[in-house]
Formats: structure tokens, C-alpha cells, sequence
């Protein structure tokens, strides 16, 4: 006689390759939301410039350089005009920035690449202290202040925050010169201040924080969130007007698990007229096989 039941055989199965799934499978496999935003104030002559958007990367233990070099080449294939990452590009460690920001340097993005800090560069660092890796490889850091993005004579605004977890984030601080009737996109890692942010005249806010909760279940959604991450979990929300844009991220925390969550890189065309049939929700998406 066996102790188990072939149930609880086929069960104890099942569980084990799942569990080898969400390890060892969905953490490497990429996915390329592609999404068509109309930002009315974005100036004709930028109609349809391109924007790669990632986030919480953690490089440490469960984010390799060679695994992040994938990661790289998938974006830069996309050809977009510009990159943002939305804060958590380490784990906890000084050289996992280094590291990090060793990778990030192989983007290609004509129009440059920005960065905002996150809870863990907060938790870990000084603003100073967590922007100089970045900085020194020709990477734009972002820590409550803008940037004036210009092209064929028009422009639009990057609006980068703090953490607001353990940092300071001042939107009215980073906003100080920045005209009130032009296009702003803000970068803030935590999602769900969202309401706060359209107040101050944002067109577009992207964030992540969140890891889109990581393990999803059907019929329960996601089981992980942060604080400041519960309200806009994952994907695309209109908030008090503003478009916002919350990122899966490509790297995960806490368990080094990804479950009908999959990593993501986000490419977003903005417009300034409305599209043919819009409908402001994420288009059907292409994949990069990153294994």
C-alpha cells in the first residue's frame, strides 16, 4: 500500500511544477506591452515619438548581468526614442548598482536615458549616493527636478520625483520652472499618489513599484503589493485625467517567483491626436523570448 493517494500524488505534482514554472520559467520571459497614448498637449511635431518604460529591476542575487544583457538587447530592438526606469534598479548593495548601471549603459535611446530612484535606492542611499553610478555612465538621473525633451524644435517635459516610501518626493519642487500649459510626463516609483500628481497638471504618469503583485491567481488576482501599491496594482489607469502607467518590472523581491505576472518592458508611442479607434487600453502585444 502507498501512504498517498494518487490525488495527493498528482496534486504534490502538479504543485512541484508549478512551483518550477513560476522559478524557473515566467521570471526570464519577458513581455512587450506596446501602448498608443494620446497626450493632447504633446506638441504635432512629436507625434508619435516612442518611450521604453521599465522598472524594479533589484540586480542582486535573482537579477544577473548576463540575464539584464537580454533584457537590454529587447529594448534596444524596439528602437524606442527614449528609456525611463521607475526607481528599484538594486536590491540593497552598493555594487549592485555599480553593476546595474554597467548594463544600462548598453541602452541605445537617441533622446537619452532617465532614471528615478526607488524604495530600495532610498532604504540604502543617499539621493547623491544613488544617482552617481548612474550619472557617471552618461545615465540621467531624475530626483525632483525636470528635464526638457526636445525635438525638430518642440518639446516636452520629463518630471522625475524622489521615493515617496523613504524619500522625499516634491512634485511642487520638481515642477519650479517648468511652464504649467506644456506636456508632462512624471516619473515617480510608487503608483498610487496618482491623484496628487494630476492635480499639479501631469499628462502622464509612469510608475512601478508594484511588481504587479507577482503571483496572480485566477479569481483572486495578485497576492503581493506594496504599500502605495495597492490601488493601481498593474497595466493602465485614467486618473483625474492623467493617463498612468503602472510597470510589472523585470526583476522580483521578497520571493524570487513569478506566477501569470511576467516580466515586462513597456514601449509607449504618444500622440497628440487621437488615434484611429483608440481606445486608451494597452494594444495587442508582441513577445521577446528572453531565455
Amino acid at each position: 500500500m502507498f501512504p498517498f493517494s494518487p490525488l495527493q500524488i498528482g496534486l504534490a505534482l502538479a504543485g512541484g511544477m508549478l512551483a518550477g514554472y513560476a522559478s524557473c520559467v515566467e521570471p526570464h520571459w519577458v513581455e512587450i506591452t506596446r501602448l498608443e497614448l494620446t497626450l493632447p498637449r504633446l506638441p504635432s511635431a512629436l507625434d508619435g515619438i516612442t518611450l521604453a518604460h521599465l522598472s524594479d529591476i533589484h540586480m542582486g542575487r535573482f537579477m544577473s548581468g548576463r540575464k539584464m544583457r537580454r533584457f537590454v538587447r529587447a529594448i534596444n530592438e524596439l528602437h524606442p526614442d527614449l528609456v525611463v526606469v521607475t526607481g528599484d534598479m538594486v536590491h540593497r548593495k552598493r555594487h549592485e548598482a555599480e553593476s546595474c548601471a554597467r548594463e544600462l549603459a548598453g541602452l541605445r535611446a537617441p533622446l537619452g536615458v532617465y532614471l528615478v530612484p526607488g524604495n530600495h535606492e532610498r532604504r540604502y542611499f543617499t539621493p547623491e549616493e544613488g544617482g552617481e553610478p548612474y550619472r557617471r555612465v552618461g545615465l540621467v538621473w531624475l530626483c525632483n527636478s525636470a528635464r526638457r525633451i526636445a525635438r525638430d524644435g518642440a518639446s516636452f517635459w520629463l518630471v522625475g520625483l524622489d521615493d515617496l516610501l523613504h524619500g522625499g518626493g516634491d512634485i511642487r519642487h520638481a515642477l519650479r520652472g517648468v511652464p504649467d500649459d506644456t506636456c508632462k510626463v512624471v516619473l515617480v516609483h510608487e503608483p498610487d499618489l496618482a491623484g496628487l500628481i494630476a492635480r499639479h497638471g501631469a499628462d502622464l504618469q509612469l510608475s512601478g513599484h508594484t511588481h504587479g503583485g507577482q503571483i496572480c491567481l485566477p479569481g483572486i488576482g495578485a497576492i503581493i503589493l506594496p504599500n502605495l501599491g495597492h490601488r493601481y496594482p498593474a497595466g493602465l489607469y485614467k486618473v483625474d485625467g492623467m493617463w498612468l502607467y503602472t510597470n510589472r518590472g523585470l526583476g522580483t523581491a521578497s520571493l524570487p517567483m513569478r506566477l501569470n505576472c511576467r516580466p515586462e518592458i513597456a514601449l509607449l508611442t504618444l500622440r497628440s491626436m487621437p488615434c484611429v479607434g483608440e481606445t486608451g487600453s494597452a494594444k495587442p502585444w508582441s513577445e521577446y523570448d528572453a531565455h
